[in-house]
């Protein structure tokens, strides 16, 4: 419930702090006493458009501060989770909005700064505002569903029929999507699927850059290197004066001056050293000479290989890494489009199952609206019998949709015949504001078990009813206040006289500035009051009248 609303500098309101109980609440007082003002600032809380202008002359900056208390269901702790906003103590939720002379804004939910968004959403959960156009919501056939579903219990199931009806069209978007773009795709497959077998045919190396250029010198001179290999193996040990002889020779004399003079001794082992040496030079260059291939295939095949390098660097980058890059970036994405041909060959299955799911829970959301629609339009039509239409029809259509609908496999009109003989009308044909207000009120009372929005404010949408009928407005909102909070604002003594209590707004003038004050009504001056609202404060018969509507 609204436990308590505070408005600081807002119109002609400079300071007020009005607790509000549970039940039913009627505010009354003259016209332009300031009752607007009231319902002003719980728009501000609700989130609705500032204006600077409703800032009372003089001030800087008006403020308006709600303290609501939670029902144990409420789906507020969850948005406030979701917003990053302090939690609630207690169940108690405390939100303040405040506006400056500059135009700008700030509003807060439980201390922290909030958006206003948030406030919008916090409102639409916690309080139902009913002003004398506000009836007009009833001509939206959304609206209407909302109402049905609400009575029927039926909210759950069209919260999962809606979930199944968005994975469905998903599941079709996504196959419209492989089907469009479907031969594009396909010359991309088969384009990498080209590209990779290239590079894995030749199969390239980061090291073949370095290798097959030396490869390739070496095949192209190969006879002159055989020549020069024999030139220097005959010069280290095959010729006549070869370096082996040479060195044989001098060994031999090196030998003889160490048995001369023992200091030499060094000189011939290092001959013999440099001798081996020679030798093992000699060795390796007739191996290499030996594996010197001077077929001209050899020389070919390296061309041809370096050819294939360029060409592949030429189209897939300035170097073989790159193009090994090229080929690990090629075969992810030939993956994840092979994965999506195969996706889109299971969607049609994955689409069948999602119809037959949504069409199931439709049907199911469909046989809840079914069964709950003649119940609600019986009780509506009871609650209008008692408003006034004895006789008046109201039903509830029910006609089957072409394709799902958001909402369902049908949509819903709520027809209306306010006086025998006259054929059922849509509400949104209906002209005039009395009775809409009167079908709003039947359906809100018919309602009120399973509306799930704790607090109900009525401004003025009693106009154009009276006598009897306001007497039984008076009692529907009576039998709502039973299981919600309701607020009304009135110009009927009837309706304000049901009231569990009853504030009056005044207007004064106070060192020359007028000012609206909110006061508690007791016996005796709500009797005075009600008076008033019957024309004459003063008169016996209207104080007698008051006495009377207090009693009843």
């Amino acid at each position: 419930m609204l436990a308590s609303l505070r408005i600081r500098n807002f119109a002609l309101v400079e300071s007020l702090f009005w607790e509000i109980p549970a039940g039913f609440t009627a505010i009354t007082g003259e016209t332009g006493a300031g009752k607007s003002i009231l319902i002003g600032g719980l728009k501000l809380l609700l989130g609705e458009r500032a204006d600077k202008t409703a800032i009372r002359t003089g001030a800087t900056e008006c403020a308006v501060e709600a303290v609501l208390l939670l029902p144990k269901n409420s789906p507020v702790p969850e948005m406030l989770d979701l917003a990053g906003a302090e939690p609630c103590e207690d169940g108690q939720l405390i939100v303040k909005r405040t506006i400056s002379a500059t135009g700008t804004g700030r509003q807060f939910v439980n201390g922290s700064p909030c958006t206003l968004a948030l406030l919008r959403q916090i409102g639409d959960a916690l309080v139902d505002l009913h002003g004398p156009h506000d009836h007009q919501s009833l001509f939206s056939r959304a609206a209407q569903m909302q109402l049905l579903d609400a009575f029927a219990g039926a909210r759950d199931a069209c919260a999962a029929f809606r979930d199944a009806r968005q994975r469905w069209l998903l599941l079709t978007a996504e196959k419209a999507d492989c089907d469009t773009d479907r031969q594009a795709v396909q010359r991309e497959i088969d384009l990498l699927t080209h590209q990779i077998q290239e590079i894995e045919n030749a199969d390239p190396r980061p090291e073949d850059e370095t290798e097959l250029p030396a490869r390739h010198l070496a095949a192209t001179h190969a006879r002159r290197l055989r020549e020069l290999a024999a030139v220097v193996e005959h010069g280290l040990t095959a010729g006549e004066v070869s370096v082996d002889s040479v060195f044989t020779d001098v060994g031999r004399q090196l030998r003889e001056m160490s048995r001369l003079d023992p200091a030499t001794d060094g000189f011939a082992a290092r001959a013999a050293a440099l001798l081996d040496e020679c030798r093992e030079l000699a060795g390796d260059v007739t191996h290499y000479a030996d594996k010197i291939d001077e077929d001209p295939a050899t020389l070919a095949e390296i061309e041809s290989r370096l050819d294939t390098l360029e060409s592949l660097k030429r189209k897939y980058g300035s170097s073989v890494s790159e193009v090994l890059t090229f080929q690990h970036a090629a075969s992810e994405r030939l993956s994840a489009l092979q994965s999506r041909e195969s996706r889109r060959e299971g969607l049609d299955e994955e689409i069948a199952e999602g119809q037959a799911q949504m069409m199931q829970l439709g049907a199911n959301l469909s046989a809840h609206r079914k069964k709950a629609a003649p119940k609600l339009a019986t009780a509506v039509r009871k609650h209008l019998s008692d408003l006034g239409f004895l006789k008046a029809g109201f039903e509830i259509q029910l006609d089957p949709v072409e394709s799902p609908a958001p909402d369902g496999l049908e949509s819903v009109d709520f027809v209306f015949s306010p006086n025998p003989g006259e054929p059922p009308q849509p509400l949104r044909s209906i002209a005039s504001s009395g009775e809409i207000s009167r079908v709003m009120l039947a359906l809100k009372t018919s309602l009120a078990a399973q509306d799930e929005v704790p607090v109900l404010v009525f401004d003025e949408i009693d106009a154009n009813v009276g006598g009897e009928i306001a007497c039984a407005v008076a009692a529907k909102m009576c039998e709502i206040g039973t299981l919600r909070q309701v607020l009304c604002i009135t110009h009927l003594p009837q309706v304000a006289s049901a009231a569990t209590t009853h504030f009056v707004v005044s207007k004064s003038v106070i060192d020359g500035r007028t000012i609206s004050t909110l006061d508690v009504m007791d016996a005796a001056s709500r009797t005075s009051e009600l008076a008033r609202m019957l024309g004459d404060r003063k008169g016996t018969a209207a104080l007698a009248h008051a006495r009377e509507l207090l009693t009843k």
